[in-house]
């Protein structure tokens, strides 16, 4: 491991408070980026995470697409697990926690709305940050693009069906723009980018992409922590208004990332798939496609509404929490290949 990852929990914590501390004394700063984006995605965002995904992408063959149906069963634990588990689960995990467990210490009108605002978080299974979180895993790459493909192609048609039902409302007007604007930006763009890299170094020859693969690796994680001090200096000042209120949402969410985590990845070691699939099987559903969620809360409750404010809270929870499974499921890889090894 190199210096960054050795230390990452660390880098971490220090760039949570560094967020929040810049947030404070130069608010107008983080303004101005904020006001940098396009269909509600933030384009500085969206920046860092090109930095960060697009050392994984270079590593596929494209090629090696058409072999990722031996992983069917892989697949199919991912989208049962977003799609049959994740929402329905949250709607439980935040009743039980918001509307009884914490009732007391939260503002009563607000409650429904809190709910409101974490069914649509889980309804947005994640684009971008899989690849993220895989490459730490070190997840095959080919695999997690599969995955992340079909997933956006069934959230196409799913995510507003479910938040209707749901929510019990009767229709969910969808940002196509932030849809399919962010498929783009995190997908076919950084993809094409990746690709034409890949050739250069494989023409190239020699350890070229060795090189390339040791700086791009020390790039991305600088670029994680980057998006944590711009994250937190954006929203950080929700973080020091309504502590209570913010730890008390983050409960639910962070029970949901370790029920759909380890539930995947339990099923995909029952299944045999190896540890490299299973990883990003389990990571993709833990995280959350957080500019939908946000502009989807936003369009329905309004910018102030407390279905606004859960969804900035998984904005805010995802990267550390994240990172815990990241560790949790390198640290018991071993484990994880003995149960295999014994059917």
């Amino acid at each position: 491991m190199g210096f960054f990852e050795r230390y990452l929990t660390l880098w971490v914590l220090a760039c949570i408070g560094l967020g929040i501390l810049l947030g404070n004394l130069a608010p107008q700063t983080f303004v101005a980026l904020a006001g940098l984006e396009y269909a509600r995605i933030n384009l500085p965002v969206g920046v860092l995470i090109w930095v960060m995904i697009i050392p994984m992408l270079v590593k596929i063959d494209l090629r090696a697409i058409r072999d990722v149906s031996q992983h069917a069963r892989g697949i199919g634990i991912t989208l049962a697990v977003n799609w049959l588990v994740k929402p329905f689960s949250m709607a439980l995990l935040a009743a039980f926690f918001l509307q009884h467990l914490f009732a007391d210490l939260l503002p009563a009108d607000e409650i429904e709305q809190y709910i409101a605002g974490l069914i649509i978080l889980a309804a947005a299974p994640c684009t971008a940050m899989v690849f993220v979180w895989s490459r730490l895993t070190r997840g095959d790459p080919a695999f997690t693009l599969s995955q992340v493909a079909l997933n956006d192609a069934i959230m196409v048609f799913a995510f507003a069906p479910i938040v209707a039902l749901l929510l019990g409302v009767s229709s969910i007007v969808v940002p196509w723009e932030t849809l399919l604007g962010s498929v783009v930006l995190y997908i076919g763009a950084p993809l094409l980018v990746a690709q034409w890299i890949r050739r250069r170094l494989l023409r190239t020859g020699g350890d070229a992409m060795a090189r390339f693969e040791r700086a791009a690796g020390t790039a991305s994680i600088v670029a994680l922590l980057a998006t944590l001090v711009l994250l937190f200096g954006l929203q950080g000042d929700a973080v020091l208004q309504q502590p209570l209120v913010i730890a008390l949402i983050a409960v639910p969410i962070l029970v949901q990332v370790l029920l759909t985590s380890s539930l995947a990845y339990g099923l995909n070691r029952l299944a045999r798939e190896p540890h490299a699939v299973a990883c990003p099987s389990a990571l993709i559903g833990a995280s959350n496609f957080f500019e939908l969620a946000v502009a989807v809360a936003i369009g329905l409750f309004g910018i102030q509404s407390g279905a606004a404010l859960a969804t900035v809270v998984g904005v805010l929870v995802e990267v550390p929490v994240m990172l815990l499974v990241v560790r949790a499921v390198n640290r018991s890889k071993d484990w994880y290949e003995r149960g295999i090894a014994r059917r």
